[in-house]
């Protein structure tokens, strides 16, 4: 099969097409015929040799997939041979095929393209996992989610305005200010603005509920002025680095909550219970339309190189897909 692999360590241009045979399910698995991948920031890391895939996945970079289930355990999701699905997995989907745990397929949203759909996977059980799993945002909760313009940001943005929750977003332009509001969030350009103070004005000085920081390091102390007594700050990234200075007087004080989460090395049970969460409470909603998945730019596989460029150059505003 054609498939896109690291040869070391290093820039987008490490991103070299290949032959790779084809890969086999084993139990409680399915074999995807790829139509489309998501490109997403753990690629990025992967590549630069900095997030290394769990034992036993496969080397090849992709953590998102849709396309068709041409052979393997489908029964075992509740699908079968020949069913269109989009799949969550832990490396592979730079390629033709793809192996994916059944548990962590979902169907293809009605009205979504595969194209679509490919975008989903890895941005909505990352979201629902942290912001309202682990983050715990509640009715009447609000929330400010750092880098509003990736994907990751413009689905919390979503799901979150979907289901009631007043949101905040902070981006690094007017445009991007302009893409996060037309989303239903209020924007804040973090380069000309403090978001501490804005976020202090728009609430009345009560704060947020809940933070999903992408940034970490020196936003930590920040994001604890921003939030409302007993928020909760959830971590899923650490792009301005993993160390961080904190005043636990008013952690302690303010009963505020710093956790954090990565999601790939995680159990494929514990995935499929997000799956199922999202085929409950989210798949409604994007198949009514109140939510939809943002394709910022589609390249063919072999220029997945440019898509990483393009992605570390902070051009997209929401997903960058590959298409096979």
């Amino acid at each position: 099969m054609r498939a896109v692999e690291i040869t070391h360590p290093g820039g987008p241009e490490v991103l070299v097409p290949a032959q790779r045979p084809t890969p086999e399910p084993g139990p409680g698995e399915v074999l995807i015929k790829v139509t489309a991948a998501g490109i997403n920031r753990p690629d990025v890391f992967q590549r630069l040799g900095n997030y290394a895939p769990p034992p036993g996945a496969s080397d090849l970079p992709g953590l998102e997939v849709a396309g068709e289930i041409v052979a393997g355990d489908a029964a075992a999701g509740g699908f079968k041979v020949g069913d269109k699905v989009c799949a969550l997995v832990a490396g592979g989907g730079y390629a033709e095929y793809c192996v994916a745990p059944a548990l962590q397929c979902l169907p293809i949203p009605k009205g979504l393209s595969d194209i679509e759909a490919a975008g989903l996977p890895e941005t909505y059980f990352t979201v629902w996992s942290n912001v309202f799993d682990r983050g715990a945002l509640s009715a009447g909760e609000s929330l400010l989610v750092h880098g509003g313009a990736s994907g990751i940001g413009t689905t919390a943005i979503q799901i979150a305005r979907a289901l009631g929750h007043t949101v905040f977003a902070t981006v690094g332009s007017d445009d991007r200010v302009a893409a996060v509001e037309r989303l239903g969030a209020k924007g804040i350009n973090y380069k000309t603005q403090d978001f501490v103070q804005e976020i202090k004005a728009l609430t009345g000085g009560k704060g947020v509920d809940v933070v999903l920081d992408m940034v970490a390091g020196d936003y930590i102390g920040r994001d604890l002025s921003c939030l409302a007594d007993d928020g909760r700050i959830v971590i899923i990234a650490q792009l301005g680095g993993a160390k961080a200075t904190i005043n636990t007087a008013e952690v302690m004080r303010r009963r505020l909550t710093v956790t954090g989460s990565t999601l790939r090395p995680r159990s494929v049970e514990f995935k499929g219970a997000i799956a199922r969460s999202l085929r409950e409470k989210v798949w409604p909603l994007l198949e009514q339309g109140a939510i939809k998945p943002i394709i910022h730019a589609t390249l063919p596989l072999e220029e997945a190189a440019r898509g990483h460029a393009m992605m570390e150059a902070g051009e997209q505003i929401g997903k960058i897909i590959l298409t096979v």
